[in-house]
């Protein structure tokens, strides 16, 4: 079992998962000779070809409407968007026919297309480079979106995306890209995609984060142990469907809840996941849901990058406000 970040992880799985079936590709801007922007994509063109590994022009509209084009007709692209900020021009693909086209044609085509996006702050680069845009595709039906917090589960839910019949988002936070390092199996593991997971047993709280978060959470809570307070930490790593159940369980057995996201708090996830907490388990709420989230604001320069970001402090600042209330 190798220890990998989340790059070698997501790599490993796209090596694995063409080996194993023909049908997949890879496209998108510079994931050929040059192996990706951030190296995701790296010798897979050494390995299968440029026939499964396609360099594509700077459009990022022209990728997904030929990766929807090849998905309808028996192939199972996988094109990457350099930044998520980026993909705002072919958005038009995914809303108006990857997300709709098996509703549109009343079962008659799918499109199973993975679309992997780079996306979050903390990597000091500004504006489209950091966005946290996940509720454009979480109010998309027909789309699922998946967000991997660690090297393990990124391998595992990008080949159970690649293996669904029907189009996926995945989100990559690029924060967590190189950060740490993990044991991944060398055998396959595949995650069953919209479910989540405890990554922190707890009676005291209920902490909900996903991506380059779930860290800075897993931090707050064990100050918070520290204190004799336990969280319960849920890892959504899939926000569309959500999985509201496993929130709803823990915060039915802890009384109080904290989110956690970057992106900008008006109309963010947060919103959503409180909307599912107050119909699932009003009556064992002790506490209004807290959220912790980024401004609203663009993502700033990188001098007050850290400073938008969520972090521990932030986090146990509104845990203690839910614990006093």
């Amino acid at each position: 079992m190798a220890e990998l970040t989340m790059v070698e992880a997501i790599n490993l799985a796209l090596h694995q998962e063409m080996a194993r079936d023909e049908t997949v590709l890879v496209l998108g801007e510079d994931v050929g000779v040059d192996g990706g922007i951030f190296r995701v994509t790296r010798d897979l063109i050494e390995e299968y070809g440029e026939a499964r590994v396609m360099d594509t022009p700077l459009a990022e509209s022209g990728i997904l409407g030929f990766s929807i084009g090849m998905a309808m007709n028996g192939m199972k692209p996988v094109p990457e968007m350099q930044f998520s900020g980026f993909a705002y021009l072919g958005f038009h693909q995914l809303e108006s026919h990857a997300s709709r086209m098996r509703w549109r044609s009343q079962g008659r085509f799918s499109v199973p297309m993975t679309v992997r996006m780079p996306y979050g702050g903390g990597v000091r680069a500004l504006e489209h480079h950091s966005e946290s845009r996940e509720i454009f595709y979480t109010h998309m039906p027909g789309m699922k979106l998946v967000i991997p917090s660690g090297p393990r589960n990124a391998r595992a839910l990008l080949l159970a995306a690649i293996r669904d019949p029907d189009p996926v988002v995945f989100f990559e936070p690029k924060a967590s890209y190189r950060a740490f390092r993990e044991e991944v199996p060398d055998d396959e593991e595949v995650m069953e995609l919209g479910r989540a997971r405890t990554a922190r047993e707890g009676g005291d709280i209920t902490l909900v984060a996903w991506g380059a978060m779930l860290p800075r959470t897993m931090e707050a809570a064990e100050r918070l142990s520290e204190e004799g307070i336990e969280a319960d930490v849920i890892d959504l790593l899939t926000l569309s469907p959500l999985d509201y159940e496993t929130v709803v369980d823990s915060v039915a057995r802890t009384g109080r809840c904290v989110v956690v996201h970057e992106a900008p708090l008006s109309y963010g996830p947060a919103g959503e996941i409180v909307a599912r907490v107050n119909e699932g388990c009003f009556l064992s709420l002790e506490a209004p849901v807290a959220r912790v989230a980024g401004p609203d604001v663009h993502m700033p320069y990188f001098a007050r990058e850290q400073l938008y970001l969520p972090d521990s402090d932030r986090i146990l600042d509104a845990c203690r406000r839910t614990l006093d209330f």
